[in-house]
């Protein structure tokens, strides 16, 4: 009775056991007997497809390589397109070129020429009348009736009156491509295709079989009777320009032989995996059937108790069951409710060190919950506010809720790690939607110099945002705080470091750093301001070139005050509005370019900036468009005479390489980007469009009318060189240059 559990676990799961394994061994024989027999038909296809694709290139080369040569050789045309007796030199000729022909391939057998006008045969030897020729049943079925077209089914003829030759036979019509007057005869030796078929195919593994378009054998390559009879037949594949088709396959006595080795191997290594796992499932239950056993026996006992007590007995297993359950939702319930305090505490204790609130007993919370090792009262300690550079286009857009969770528990864990072999430790925590604030304590004794420390942060920050940036494809921005003396100053820090965050236009790259006593900015000095943009705004409208210099000193002015980037933002809107209110009724175009929607987009355009250079170079930008269309609508005649004038300067000097807006504001002494605004207002065609129109034109007349080269037309027209002028042409006209000429010339010649 003691091994009684024993058996009842050895003996509930070895019936399954020993089926499984029966399947899966069954399974895999199958399995890899299928594979083997498919990867040997795939095999065998690509050597059949190989030596179908030879035989097929060589036979179309060699009717490519004589048809071509006749076609272009002048000895032939002279024959046939003589209406008097050929001269000898022209038979001469052609003979001539037919034992050149029949000699360029071991495959071609004979190459001769039937005149039908003089019932005569042109061989390599010269003309004979066609009754003496050895091949005169061929002829004679020429003169009789049409062949088909192609490659005619193989036959023999006499040479020389030796053995009859098997040859392939494809007749051409005189003078080609579709003459009527003669017959050129093409004749491929059989034994050379058979020669060719036995060196790619291995007679002692495999055979093949070529039959013609009526089933009969045309050759057998290694295939005695007996063999293709016991062979196996994997895969047929026709050859269509002869009108054959290649049957291939496994002779019987090597047919998947190895595959019964590879067979064998696997049942003995699945007999020997199932003695094992036997071996060991007796060894596992015999090892742990005690304590079954002794649970069993105390869930007895208890149904002993309740039958006595109640009269009735329970489900053991149900009793487990709920036992167990029971303990288990209990214990994660427990270590849920542990981690999400813990993490609570301490996200509250790392914002009470921020803000300077709730310091009492703060050195042992610090030892309890943060990360930190040793912390003392006179610890070093900087902050630093991390923040992702566009959050709601470039953040939220991209990734769903999950991953940007993600992203962000992975950029915590990157400063622990580039942290962690420096000389400072970090605590990193998120303290909005796309801020972070990461604590860093110095490891080194308080004599060491604090900045040593800053430049390590420095190093572990920026290594952190090049890291983030290549890998997670996320921009970060970095205010760095000084360094406070003991967990007092810690507040001290953190608010010189969102002082930085709140100046982002004025960092120098995506790494601020506060310099030492720095705090929140002084009170913005409207009045300054904005007695400095009516200035500006006056100049403008005066039509003054200064108006460019005054702009440039408003934002000297930004960068020397250190302005927040909303009071930037917020100047440099009232600006605008201030501009709008001043000429924007000059003329519809003005209050167009002014109004409140497109006012909108360059604010918007502004805040999407990084840098206040880049917020400048976007008003420089505008401004000088806007300036531009403003000094036009004031100077409407000679603006008019300028655009005329500039466009019959384009015109006459449009071959000139050099022209371009450089050259034109040179020339007209203006800026580039004014001509190109000039230009496009009056004739709504860029500059670049209309030069390239005036070339395009030109190119077209000089490539029907003349037979320059691409590249003499090229430098006629402007370009530097013919492969510049193709790649224009063709995206203008859709057709490349030579393609054009010949499509055209071709069109006038049908026309005459």
């Amino acid at each position: 009775m003691s091994r009684n559990w024993y058996y009842r676990l050895l003996f509930s799961y070895f019936p399954i056991f020993f089926f499984t394994m029966t399947i899966l061994i069954f399974i895999a024989f199958v399995f890899i007997n299928d594979v083997s027999r498919e990867e040997t038909r795939k095999a065998d296809r690509i050597s059949s497809s190989y030596l179908e694709s030879t035989l097929d290139r060589t036979i179309r080369d060699i009717e490519l390589s004589v048809t071509e040569t006749v076609q272009n050789t002048q000895a032939y045309k002279l024959y046939f397109n003589n209406t008097v007796q050929t001269s000898s030199d022209t038979v001469y000729s052609i003979a001539q070129n037919l034992r050149e022909l029949s000699s360029s391939s071991s495959w071609i057998q004979s190459i001769y020429i039937y005149d039908k006008r003089n019932d005569r045969v042109l061989t390599v030897s010269g003309s004979r009348e066609s009754d003496s020729f050895s091949d005169k049943m061929w002829i004679d079925r020429i003169v009789n009736g049409p062949i088909g077209s192609g490659w005619q089914p193989v036959r023999e003829i006499e040479v020389d009156f030796q053995q009859p030759v098997r040859v392939l036979t494809v007749n051409k019509g005189m003078p080609l491509p579709f003459g009527f007057e003669g017959t050129l005869v093409i004749n491929i030796k059989m034994s050379s295709i058979e020669q060719s078929v036995d060196s790619m195919v291995n007679g002692q593994l495999s055979f093949l079989t070529i039959t013609d378009r009526e089933g009969k054998i045309v050759y057998n390559a290694h295939s005695d009777y007996e063999g293709a009879v016991n062979g196996k037949e994997l895969n047929h594949l026709p050859l269509d320009r002869l009108g054959w088709t290649l049957s291939s396959g496994i002779k019987a006595g090597n047919l998947f032989g190895w595959v019964s080795v590879v067979s064998y191997v696997w049942i003995i290594i699945g007999i020997l995996t199932v003695l094992c796992a036997v071996i060991y499932i007796v060894y596992i239950t015999r090892r742990n059937y005690k304590p079954i056993q002794i649970i069993m026996n105390r869930i007895e006992a208890h149904q002993i108790r309740v039958l006595e007590n109640s009269g009735t007995r329970t489900d053991e297993m149900k009793m487990i069951d709920g036992v167990l359950e029971n303990l288990i939702n209990h214990m994660m319930d427990y270590d849920k409710k542990s981690r999400e305090n813990a993490l609570l505490q301490r996200s509250r204790l790392f914002n009470a060190l921020l803000l300077g609130e709730h310091m009492d007993q703060v050195s042992e919370q610090l030892k309890e919950f943060s990360p930190f090792d040793e912390v003392h009262d006179s610890s070093r300690f900087a902050v630093v506010v991390g923040e992702i550079n566009k959050y709601e286009k470039g953040f939220q857009e991209r990734y769903t809720r999950g991953e940007q969770n993600t992203l962000k528990f992975a950029l915590m864990n990157v400063l622990q790690e580039l942290s962690r072999n420096t000389g400072v430790q970090c605590w990193a925590e998120w303290i909005s939607a796309d801020r972070i604030a990461i604590l860093f304590l110095s490891k080194e004794n308080r004599d060491s110099n604090s900045s040593d420390m800053s430049g390590q942060i420095r190093i572990v920050v920026e290594e952190c945002q090049s890291w983030v940036e290549q890998n997670l494809r996320i921009s970060l921005s970095f205010g760095i705080g000084p360094i406070a003396e003991g967990i007092e100053s810690i507040r001290d820090s953190y608010a010189a470091a969102e002082t930085v965050m709140q100046r982002k236009l004025l960092m120098n790259g995506d790494v601020g750093q506060a310099e030492c006593g720095e705090h929140q900015h002084p009170l913005l000095d409207t009045y300054t301001y904005l007695q400095m943009i009516a200035d500006f705004v006056k100049r403008f409208r005066m039509s003054s070139v200064q108006w460019r210099d005054q702009l440039e000193e408003i934002f000297t002015a930004f960068e020397r005050n250190k302005l927040p980037d909303d009071e930037i933002r917020s100047l440099i809107q009232a600006m605008l509005q201030m501009l709008s209110r001043e000429v924007a009724m000059m003329s519809e175009k003005l209050q167009e370019e002014l109004s409140e929607e497109n006012i909108n987009k360059w604010l918007k355009l502004m805040e999407e900036a990084e840098t206040l250079e880049d917020i400048k170079g976007l008003l420089f930008d505008n401004l000088t468009d806007l300036f531009r269309t403003y000094v036009a609508v004031t100077e409407t005649k000679s603006y008019k005479a300028m655009v005329n004038e500039m466009k019959a300067y384009i015109e006459e000097q449009f071959a000139n390489p050099d022209l371009s807006l450089k050259h034109l504001s040179d020339r007209f002494q203006i800026t580039g980007k004014h001509a190109s605004y000039l230009f496009k207002t009056e004739f709504n065609m860029k500059f670049v469009d209309f030069v390239t129109e005036l070339r395009m034109k030109e190119a077209e007349q000089l490539l029907l009318k003349t037979d320059h080269s691409l590249q003499d037309i090229a430098l006629k027209v402007g370009y530097a060189n013919g492969i510049t002028l193709g790649r224009v042409f063709k995206r203008v006209m859709g057709i490349t240059p030579g393609d054009y000429r010949r499509l055209k010339r071709e069109h006038l010649d049908l026309e005459e």
